[in-house]
């Protein structure tokens, strides 16, 4: 009984040759935790469209991901535009879905809820304002 490769050296270059000069598929390389959090953290409207794209595309494999999206979208809205008010039902929102970092920081701004929601809140302390003493 005859064991080992019983071919040509010239088949087996031949085959490593073919192997070597044929063209190799194209495969995109997957974006860096970073890039994508550089991504959900911009303005929606902001970044350039193939950006958008690889997000959506990003967004539609992983639907963790989209729901982070969604409550740091919101945040940053609630955040921005000074509606402190919102803050109740985000911690409802976010609360409802199984995102454990998140809940982490909802627990925290919990604690301190009432400064939170002053703190998103439009303050203008009028003609007090820089004359403390």
């Amino acid at each position: 009984m005859s064991l080992g490769y019983l071919g040509s050296y010239q088949t087996v270059r031949a085959s490593i040759h073919q192997k070597r000069t044929s063209p190799r598929p194209v495969t995109a390389r997957p974006p860096t935790p970073r890039t994508v959090a550089g991504w959900i953290l911009r303005r929606p409207e902001s970044p350039p469209e193939h950006d958008r794209l690889h997000l959506k595309t990003v967004l539609a494999n992983c639907p963790e991901l989209e729901a982070l999206t969604r409550h740091v979208r919101s945040f940053a809205t609630m955040l921005t535009e000074r509606h402190g008010e919102r803050l109740p039902e985000w911690l409802a929102a976010v609360r409802q879905d199984d995102l454990p970092s998140l809940h982490t920081l909802a627990a925290g701004i919990d604690r301190y809820r009432d400064a939170v929601i002053a703190g998103l809140t439009p303050w203008n302390s009028g003609v007090v304002e820089g004359s403390v003493q």
